[in-house]
C-alpha cells in the first residue's frame, strides 16, 4: 500500500492544481446538492421489530389519533384563582373549536369535558388541552405549530387576571443540535497548538483548511442521502464533531512528517510523495479503524443508529481521502516556505531535537514500570466506578435548553401534575370479539388504575370501529425514570393474565416505551459491539505490529480509557457533579447511544494514537535491538506529533460541550474525556511502562501465526526499503535474481537457509543443488514469492520482494516436476504467456523422463514469445548429471546449511 501511496502523493504534488481544484467544485456541488434537494432531518426514534413499535405502527392502521405525535396547552392561573371557572371554560371551549380547525390537528380534548379525567389539576389551577395530530413529530408543519401559539396566547389574553399558556409536548420538541460560536473555540485552540507546533502561520492553517473541506463535502452528502433514507439531526453533528477532529490531526500527521523530512534536507517532491506513503499509511489504518467501528453501529439493529453511523463514517471517509490527495496537493503549492529553519548555531547540536519534557516524562514512567501500570489501573478503575450508576434513555423535553416553550411546558406540566404527565403510556387491547368492549376497557383499566407506580389511567376507550381498545396510562414517576421502566415491564408482565381473564392480546407503546425499548436494546447490543471491537483490535494491531503482547496492552488500556469515560460521564451527566458549570439542562440519564458511540470512535482514535506512537518504538527496536533504547528514542521522536494531536481532538470536543444540544452534550463530552485519558494517561504512560516491563518479549509473533496474519504497512517501512533498494545492485543495472543476506526459519525456529547471496543476470541460469534438506526448495520458493517470512534484500525482475510478490506472480512461473505430468509443456506456455523467469523444481525427475529433449531445448532457447530473455532458476540433487541439459554456462549454488525440513 506504501508504493501505491507513494505514487498518489507525487501524482498529487505534481498536478496540484488540478487537485484543488476537483476539490473546490465538490465542496461546491455538495453543498448546493445539499441546498436544493435535503428534505431536512428526521428524530422519530423507531425500533423495528419491538412490541412498542409494531403495535404503534397498528394504531396508525386502526386508530391514526393515537398513532402521531401531540401538543399541549397548558392553562394555567395565579394563586387564589381556579381555572375551571365559567369564564375560563367558555374562552377553553373557543380556543378548542379553533384548535380543530388547524392543519394537521386529528382531535383535541376539552379539559373540562366529562369524559376526560385528569385534565384539570388537583391544585385548580392548571388545565391541559391536548392535541392529537396526524403526523409524527418530524412532520410537523411549522405554520400548525404557530396556528397553536397564537391560539394559546389568545386564549391567555381572553381569560386574563394573569393567565398563563404554555404551548409545548412532543410537536415542539426542539431537540435538534446546532452550531454555536461556541465551537469556533474548538477551532481555535486547534490552530494556537499547531502555530506552537509548526512555528508556522501557513503551516498552522492548512490543517484546518482541509479539515474544513472534508466536513463540508461529508455533511452536503448527508443533508442529500435524506432523499432516500431518513437522517436524525444528530448524524450531521456527530458528522461535524468527527470529521473536524480526524480531519486536522489526519493532516497534522502528514505536514510532521512532510517538515521533518524537510528539515533533513529532502526535495519538495520527494518528501511529499514520502510522507504521503509512510504518514499516510498511517492515516489509512486510523482512518479504517475508526469508519469499520462506525459501520460496526449495525449490530444494535437500529435503523436511525445505523444510519447515524454510515453518515460519520463517511466523514472519517472523506477526512482520509482529502489528508492523501488534497494535503500533499498543498503542501507541493507551500513549496519551500514550509522547510524548517535551523539557527546556525544549533546545527551541530544534536540534542535539541530531542524535546527535554518528553526525555523526561518517558525515563520517569519506565524507571519504576511496575509502580506505573498499577497507579494508572487503580486510578482509571476508580474514575470507572460511577459508571455503574450510568442510566440510558431518549431526549425529551425535560432535556431542552430552559426557557424554550417545550421545557416551560414539561416544567409546569410537572410543577401542577406530576413528572409522569410528560411521558403518559398507551395500552392496547384486542378486543375485536368482545360483546362489551366498552366494559372490557374499563375493567382492564381498572386493574391498571390499582398497579403500583400509576398516577392515574384518564382515557379508556374503544376506537370507532369497535376491534381495538385504547387505555391511557399515566406513571407517577418522570418518562427518563427507573420506575417508570419497571412500570412498561409490569404492564407488559400482565399480558398472560388479561389473556386468560378476558381473552384479549394487550401491548404497551406510546413514546415513553418507544424510548424504553431502544434503550434496552443498545444496552443488550454493547456486549457483543464490544467483542467485536475488541477482537478487531486484537487482530488489526498483530498486523500492523507483528506482536502478540502489544495488541493485548492496547486492548486493555482501550478499555481502561473507555471505562473512565463512561465513569465520568456517569458523574456528570447522571450524578449531576459540576452539570451547572456545563449548563447540563437534565441530569439522571444519558442518551441511549451514547455507549456504542463512545465505544466505537473511541476505538478508532485510540488506535490512531497507539500506531502513530508504538510504531517508532517499533521500528527503533527493530533497527537497534535494544527494547529500552527503542521506547525513549521512540517515544521522543513521536510524542510532540501525538500530544499536539491529542490536544486538538480535545478541544474540538470539548467545544460542543458548554453550548451543545442535550443529544450531542453528553457524546462530546465523553469523547473529550476519552480522548485525553487515552492519549495521556494510556498511550504516552501506561504504554512506555509496559513495554518497558516486558522487554524483548513485547515483540514478536509465533512464525506460524505471522504467516496468517497479512502484513499491513502502518507506516510505511516497505516503501523505505523499496526506496533504499531501488538502485541496488547499482545505479541502471537490473539483474533477474539479486540477493544479500536471505535466511529463513521453520515454525519451530529452525534454519531452512541463512546468509545466501545471489546474483543472476538476465537470460542466465542458476542451478540450487545439494542432497538432502539443504533449503534448496525453499529458497525457490523463495525467489517466487511464495515465502514472505524472509529477512535479508531480495530483487526479482526489479520487483522488492516481499513487498510487490503478486505483481511477481504476473512474470514468473513456478513448476514442480515431479507433480506436473508434462513439465515441458508448462515451460512452453509460459513463454507464450510472456513469463520471464521460470522456476523448476526437482529437474531430476526430468532426466528419467521422455520429456528430457523438450526441456533441454526450452532451456537452449531462454527468450519468450516477445523476445525477452527468461532467466532459469532450477534445483536439484546432482549437478553433474544435468549438464547436458543445461548447454550454456549456468550460475550454481551449492551450499550447506543447517537440516531443516524442505519447504
Amino acid at each position: 500500500m506504501s508504493s501505491v501511496l507513494y505514487r498518489l502523493g507525487r501524482a498529487a504534488a505534481r498536478a496540484r492544481g488540478l487537485v484543488v481544484a476537483l476539490w473546490i467544485v465538490a465542496l461546491v456541488a455538495a453543498g448546493g446538492a445539499a441546498a436544493l434537494f435535503n428534505q431536512g432531518t428526521d428524530d422519530t426514534f423507531a425500533i423495528p421489530g419491538s412490541e412498542s413499535q409494531d403495535t404503534l405502527d397498528y394504531l396508525g392502521r386502526v386508530f391514526p389519533e393515537f398513532s402521531g405525535t401531540s401538543a399541549r396547552l397548558v392553562l394555567t392561573v395565579p394563586a387564589g384563582q381556579q381555572a375551571d371557572s365559567g369564564p375560563t371554560r367558555d374562552a377553553v371551549s373557543e380556543a378548542v373549536a379553533d384548535i380543530e380547525d388547524v392543519d394537521q390537528v386529528a382531535v383535541v380534548a376539552d379539559p373540562f369535558d366529562k369524559d376526560i379525567n385528569g385534565a384539570v389539576a388537583k391544585d385548580g389551577r392548571a388545565a391541559i388541552i391536548t392535541v392529537l395530530l396526524t403526523v409524527p413529530q418530524a412532520d410537523v408543519h411549522q405554520s400548525t405549530k404557530d396556528d397553536l401559539t397564537a391560539i394559546a396566547d389568545d386564549l391567555a389574553d381572553q381569560v386574563g387576571h394573569g393567565a398563563t399558556v404554555h404551548t409545548g409536548g412532543d410537536a415542539f420538541a426542539d431537540n435538534i443540535p446546532e452550531l454555536s460560536p461556541t465551537e469556533a473555540i474548538g477551532v481555535g485552540v486547534a490552530l494556537l497548538v499547531l502555530l506552537l507546533m509548526f512555528r508556522s502561520v501557513i503551516a498552522s492553517v492548512m490543517p484546518l483548511l482541509t479539515a474544513v473541506v472534508g466536513v463540508g463535502i461529508s455533511v452536503g452528502l448527508i443533508y442529500l442521502a435524506t432523499l432516500v433514507v431518513p437522517i436524525s439531526s444528530t448524524a450531521p453533528m456527530l458528522a461535524v464533531m468527527l470529521g473536524l477532529a480526524v480531519g486536522i490531526d489526519y493532516a497534522l500527521f502528514l505536514l510532521s512528517r512532510h517538515r521533518d523530512q524537510l528539515g533533513e534536507g529532502l526535495d519538495v517532491e520527494e518528501s511529499v510523495a514520502r510522507a504521503t506513503a509512510t504518514a499516510g499509511s498511517a492515516v489509512i489504518f486510523a482512518g479504517l479503524t475508526v469508519v469499520i467501528a462506525l459501520l460496526g453501529l449495525f449490530v444494535a439493529d437500529i435503523p436511525f443508529l445505523t444510519t447515524m453511523g454510515v453518515a460519520a463514517a463517511v466523514a472519517v471517509a472523506l477526512a482520509v481521502v482529502v489528508a492523501v490527495t488534497l494535503v500533499p496537493a498543498l503542501l507541493a503549492f507551500a513549496g519551500e516556505r514550509l522547510r524548517p529553519r535551523v539557527p546556525k548555531r544549533r546545527k551541530t547540536r544534536k540534542a535539541w531535537r530531542k524535546p527535554p519534557i518528553a526525555r523526561w516524562w518517558v525515563r520517569t514512567v519506565t524507571k519504576a514500570p511496575i509502580v506505573t501500570i498499577l497507579v494508572i489501573v487503580a486510578g482509571l478503575g476508580v474514575c470507572a466506578i460511577p459508571a455503574a450508576d450510568l442510566r440510558l434513555a431518549l431526549p425529551d423535553n425535560g432535556d431542552a435548553t430552559e426557557g424554550s416553550p417545550a421545557r416551560d411546558t414539561y416544567d409546569i406540566i410537572t410543577d401542577h401534575y406530576g413528572p409522569g404527565y410528560n411521558g403518559p403510556l398507551i395500552v392496547t387491547a384486542d378486543i375485536i370479539e368482545s360483546r362489551d368492549p366498552i366494559g372490557l376497557v374499563d375493567d382492564i383499566a381498572d386493574e391498571i388504575r390499582d398497579m403500583p407506580g400509576v398516577a392515574s389511567v384518564p382515557l379508556a376507550t374503544p376506537n370507532p370501529k369497535g376491534d381495538t381498545g385504547i387505555i391511557q396510562v399515566i406513571p407517577t414517576t418522570a418518562p427518563d425514570s427507573a420506575e417508570t421502566e419497571d412500570l412498561v415491564a409490569d404492564l407488559r408482565a400482565k399480558q398472560d393474565h388479561f389473556l386468560d381473564k378476558y381473552d384479549t392480546k394487550t401491548a404497551v407503546t406510546g413514546l415513553t416505551a418507544v424510548g424504553i425499548d431502544v434503550s434496552a436494546q443498545l444496552g443488550s447490543s454493547l456486549l457483543p459491539f464490544g467483542i467485536l471491537v475488541v477482537g478487531l483490535s486484537l487482530v488489526l494491531l498483530a498486523m500492523v505490529f507483528r506482536s502478540i503482547w502489544v495488541p493485548i496492552k492496547a486492548t486493555v488500556g482501550y478499555l481502561l480509557s473507555v471505562g473512565a469515560a463512561f465513569g465520568a460521564t456517569s458523574f456528570v451527566f447522571v450524578q449531576g457533579h459540576f452539570a451547572d458549570a456545563l449548563h447540563v439542562a437534565g441530569v439522571g440519564n444519558v442518551i441511549s447511544f451514547l455507549p456504542i458511540i463512545l465505544m466505537g470512535v473511541l476505538f478508532g482514535l485510540a488506535m490512531d494514537y497507539e500506531v502513530f506512537l508504538v510504531s517508532r518504538i517499533r521500528e527503533d527496536y527493530v533497527h537497534g535491538g535494544d527494547p529500552h533504547r527503542a521506547i525513549e528514542t521512540g517515544f521522543i521522536s513521536a510524542s510532540r506529533v501525538v500530544v499536539a494531536a491529542a490536544l486538538i481532538m480535545f478541544a474540538v470536543f470539548a467545544a460542543f460541550v458548554p453550548e451543545g444540544s442535550a443529544t450531542i452534550k453528553p457524546i462530546a463530552f465523553s469523547l473529550a474525556v476519552g480522548v485525553f485519558v487515552d492519549a495521556f494517561l494510556v498511550r504516552m504512560t501506561l504504554v512506555p511502562a509496559v513495554l518497558a516491563l516486558l522487554g524483548h518479549r513485547a515483540w514478536g509473533l509465533p512464525p506460524k501465526l505471522d504467516r496468517m496474519l497479512p502484513v499491513f504497512d502502518a507506516e510505511g517501512d516497505g516503501l523505505v526499503r523499496e526506496l533504499r533498494l531501488a538502485d541496488w545492485p547499482a545505479p541502471g543495472v537490473e539483474e533477474a535474481v539479486t540477493a544479500r543476506g536471505l535466511s529463513l526459519a521453520d515454525d519451530r525456529g529452525r534454519t531452512v537457509y541463512s546468509h545466501v547471496d545471489l546474483d543472476l543476470p538476465h537470460g542466465e541460469v542458476l542451478v540450487l543443488d545439494g542432497t538432502g534438506p539443504v533449503g534448496k526448495t525453499a529458497l525457490l520458493f523463495t525467489l517466487a514469492g511464495r515465502v514472505p517470512g524472509v529477512t535479508g534484500d531480495l530483487k526479482v525482475l526489479g520487483h522488492v520482494l516481499p513487498q510487490h510478490s503478486h505483481a511477481l506472480r504476473r512474470e514468473a512461473e513456478l513448476i514442480d516436476c515431479g507433480q506436473t505430468p508434462d513439465p515441458a509443456r508448462r515451460v512452453t506456455a509460459a513463454l507464450a504467456d510472456g513469463v520471464r523467469l521460470i522456476l523448476l523444481d526437482d529437474v531430476d525427475w526430468v532426466l528419467r523422463t521422455d520429456t528430457r529433449d523438450q526441456l533441454r531445448a526450452l532451456l537452449s532457447d531462454r527468450r519468450n514469445r516477445s523476445g525477452e530473455p527468461v532467466s532459469y532458476v532450477v534445483t536439484c540433487q546432482d549437478p553433474d548429471r544435468i549438464r547436458d541439459l543445461i548447454p550454456h554456462p549456468a550460475h550454481r549454488l551449492t551450499r550447506t546449511v543447517h537440516p531443516a525440513e524442505v519447504v
